[in-house]
C-alpha cells in the first residue's frame, strides 16, 4: 500500500489499476438509473483505435485527447480526423486543455520503470506547432516534497503487526515521499491549475512559470476488513486498523467564483475490496479551502460540469458514468473502463475501453441539459487575480 500512486501506475500498465498483487473486478457494478427529461444516449465513436484516451479538451467543434499510453497527444477534427500534435518517446502525455488565443497546454511525465521512478514532470505549452516548458514540476516537487507533513500508511500499528506485512506493503507508516505526476489541467487566464497524481497536490502555475500550491489533498482513511484483508493478503491482526492512503487527484475543472472540483482516485488498492472510496472536493482556489461534497465512487478518474453546475464523474473500476445527486453517484452511462470526460456543447465527451489498443472517444446526450448552448469550464466565471501509475501514475506509468 506504500508508494500507492506507483503502485496504481504498475498494474494500469498491466491493465489489471491497484498493488501489482490486486486483480481488478471484470463486472460493472450496477447502479441506479439517473432520471432526467430524456435518458441519456450514447453516440456511436467519433475515434477508435486510441492509446489510452485519458483526458481530453473540447475547443469548438476540436477535441483534443491524450493518447497517454503513446505518449502523444492528438487532435481530432470534423468527423474525427486525426493529427498527432505533441509527443513525449518514452513517457506519457496526460492532461490538456485550451488557454487563450488557442494555445494548447498539457501536462507530460517519464518514469525510470525499472526503479518505478519518475524522472520528469512538466507542464508544457503548444503554439503555433511548437511545445516549450511553462513549469518543471518534478524539479518544484524536489525541492519543496508538498506533501511531506501528510502521514500515510496504518495510522496506528504495534511493532508484532508491522512485521507481518507483506514487503510488497512497503512501511506500516510513512510521510509524504518526493514524487511527481502531473495528470490534469484547466485553464483560466493566466492561471493554470494542474492536479499532480503522485505529489497530491493542486498547483496553480502562472504563465510565466511560477508554481503556487493551491492545497495539498489530505490522506484518505481506509478501514480494513476481514474481507478486505484477505482481499489484499494482511495479516489477521490489521483488521480494524484504519489505513491512510494517498489522495491521488485525478482532474481539476473551474466552476464559477473561484472554485476548483477534484476527483481523488484514491492510491492503493483500486478495486472494491476495500469499498468504493473515490471523492469528489470543492476547493477554493484562492484561500485553498477544501471540502469534500460527494465520496463513494469506484475509481473516479475524471469529471465534467454542466452547464447548470451538474457534476459527473467517469468510475473507470465501476465501468460507468456517474452524476453526482446528494453527495454521492448515481449512473448516468454504463460504459466499459472510462476516464477522461469533458461537457461542452450541450454534451459530454467521454473516452472509453481506454485500458486495451482500442480506445475510444463518444458523446454523451445528457437529458437534461436539452442540447442548447455551450458551456466549458474554460468560459465558466473565475474572478481575474483568482488563484483559483499508468492512471495514479498510469496514473504513474
Amino acid at each position: 500500500m506504500h508508494r500507492t500512486n506507483r503502485r496504481s501506475r504498475r498494474a494500469y500498465a498491466v491493465a489489471a489499476l491497484g498493488a501489482a498483487t490486486l486483480a481488478i473486478p471484470a463486472a460493472a457494478v450496477a447502479g441506479t438509473p439517473t432520471h432526467h427529461h430524456r435518458a441519456p444516449t450514447l453516440s456511436t465513436p467519433i475515434a477508435t483505435g486510441l492509446a489510452g484516451p485519458l483526458q481530453l479538451a473540447v475547443d469548438g467543434r476540436t477535441i483534443y485527447v491524450s493518447q497517454a499510453f503513446a505518449g502523444l497527444l492528438t487532435k481530432l477534427g470534423p468527423g474525427g480526423a486525426r493529427t498527432d500534435i505533441a509527443s513525449n518517446p518514452g513517457g506519457e502525455i496526460a492532461g490538456v486543455d485550451v488557454g487563450r488565443r488557442h494555445e494548447i497546454f498539457y501536462t507530460s511525465s517519464t518514469s525510470d520503470q525499472a526503479t518505478e521512478t519518475n524522472t520528469a514532470g512538466a507542464l508544457n505549452r503548444l503554439r503555433g506547432g511548437t511545445s516549450s516548458l511553462v513549469a518543471d514540476l518534478l524539479q518544484y516537487e524536489q525541492q519543496h516534497n508538498v506533501d511531506q507533513k501528510n502521514h500515510y500508511g496504518f495510522q496506528a500499528i504495534d511493532a508484532s503487526c508491522a512485521a507481518q506485512l507483506p514487503p510488497e506493503i512497503g512501511p506500516a507508516q510513512y510521510t509524504g515521499l518526493i514524487d511527481s505526476h502531473p495528470y490534469a489541467v484547466a485553464v483560466s487566464g493566466r492561471h493554470h491549475y494542474v492536479a499532480d497524481a503522485a505529489a497530491n497536490a493542486i498547483y496553480d502555475v502562472r504563465a510565466s512559470g511560477r508554481v503556487r500550491v493551491v492545497r495539498v489533498l489530505p490522506p484518505q482513511p481506509a478501514k480494513i476488513t476481514a474481507a478486505g484483508a484477505a482481499a489484499n493478503h494482511l495479516p489477521a491482526c490489521t483488521v480494524g486498523l484504519t489505513y491512510n492512503f494517498e489522495a491521488v487527484p485525478t482532474d481539476v475543472e473551474i466552476g464559477r467564483h473561484g472554485q476548483l472540483y477534484v476527483t481523488t482516485l484514491p492510491g492503493g488498492v483500486e478495486d472494491a475490496s476495500l469499498g468504493a472510496r473515490g471523492s469528489v472536493y470543492r476547493i477554493d482556489a484562492r484561500s485553498g479551502k477544501a471540502r469534500k461534497i460527494a465520496t463513494g465512487l469506484l475509481g473516479a478518474t475524471n469529471l465534467a460540469l454542466g452547464r447548470h453546475g451538474e457534476i459527473y464523474v467517469s468510475e473507470i473500476f465501476a465501468n460507468k458514468v456517474s452524476r453526482i445527486v446528494h453527495g454521492g453517484p448515481r449512473t448516468l452511462v454504463d460504459l466499459p473502463t472510462p476516464a477522461g470526460l469533458e461537457y461542452a456543447n450541450g454534451k459530454l465527451y467521454v473516452g472509453y475501453d481506454i485500458m486495451g489498443p482500442d480506445g475510444k472517444v463518444a458523446t454523451i446526450r445528457v437529458g437534461d441539459d436539452h442540447g442548447h448552448g455551450h458551456h466549458d469550464r474554460r468560459t465558466a466565471h473565475v474572478p481575474h487575480g483568482a488563484a483559483a501509475h499508468r492512471l495514479a501514475r498510469l496514473l504513474q506509468l
